[in-house]
């Protein structure tokens, strides 16, 4: 099988690492990867920051709802959506940006910042170095706003963890691919078996490694996606992102 293919099918997510610090030479060449990865109409709209302070990855941990995981690792990355660098363009042309207050930024930005972690995971593989992409980030938003000093018209969209693996965590497995890969069109009809297949499969997985406390898929999206917090759109409408059109 082809490394790099091989290398994907193999992703898992790690959360235990060594205080083994990332050789300079590699997390530049892992951040010029992600530097390198494409944007929607060449925008550019993301940054990166990169977080090696023992206490700023600390605090990380708390907002993204107790990970220490963050803590432990040597290095977090954020995943900016930038607005700001690209209103700083069109101002230069003799504009006024008015994207940040359409749907369309939105869904541009977090498109564009997935590809950025993506590629920022991969590479980090590929030097032999374990992570584990971190969403918890956004349940304090402006708590990472303030720690990070990003300005208007940016969002944290997320982030990664980097480290060496002090223990691998095992493949966890996935629901079957035809509930993924649809041909021609959309096959509604896939998903209910398949839903079904897979939280048995993951019963069994939690109880394979000892997990007492793991969750079916149904039951840990009925957690996750049966909630949602206003907060998210205020502190997102303060920094600039509205949806007018």
């Amino acid at each position: 099988m082809n490394e790099t293919v091989r290398l994907l099918q193999a992703h898992r997510s790690s959360r235990s690492y060594k205080s083994d610090p990332i050789p300079p030479e590699i997390l530049d060449a892992i951040i010029e990867s992600a530097h390198r990865a494409p944007t929607s109409i060449n925008s550019q709209q993301i940054s990166l920051v990169v977080v090696r302070d023992a206490s700023s990855r600390a605090r990380i941990a708390e907002i993204a709802g107790g990970q220490p995981w963050i803590a432990q690792a040597p290095v977090f990355i954020a995943v900016v959506a930038d607005l700001y660098k690209t209103g700083l363009g069109v101002e230069k042309a003799g504009a006024e940006q008015v994207i940040q207050r359409s749907l369309e930024a939105i869904l541009s930005a977090v498109s564009d910042a997935g590809i950025a972690m993506a590629t920022l995971m991969t590479a980090a593989r590929a030097f032999g170095l374990g992570i584990v992409p971190i969403g918890g980030i956004r349940r304090d938003p402006q708590a990472m706003i303030d720690l990070l000093g990003l300005p208007r018209n940016t969002f944290p969209v997320g982030g990664v963890v980097l480290g060496y693996v002090a223990e691998e965590a095992p493949q966890k497995p996935r629901m079957q691919i035809e509930s993924f890969r649809h041909e021609e069109k959309y096959h509604p009809e896939t998903l209910k078996p398949a839903i079904d297949a897979y939280d048995r499969t993951l019963q069994e997985y939690w109880q394979k490694i000892g997990r007492a406390d793991g969750l079916t898929w149904s039951a840990n999206m009925a957690q996750s996606y049966s909630v949602f917090s206003r907060r998210l759109k205020t502190i997102a409408q303060k920094q600039g992102f509205t949806i007018e059109v």
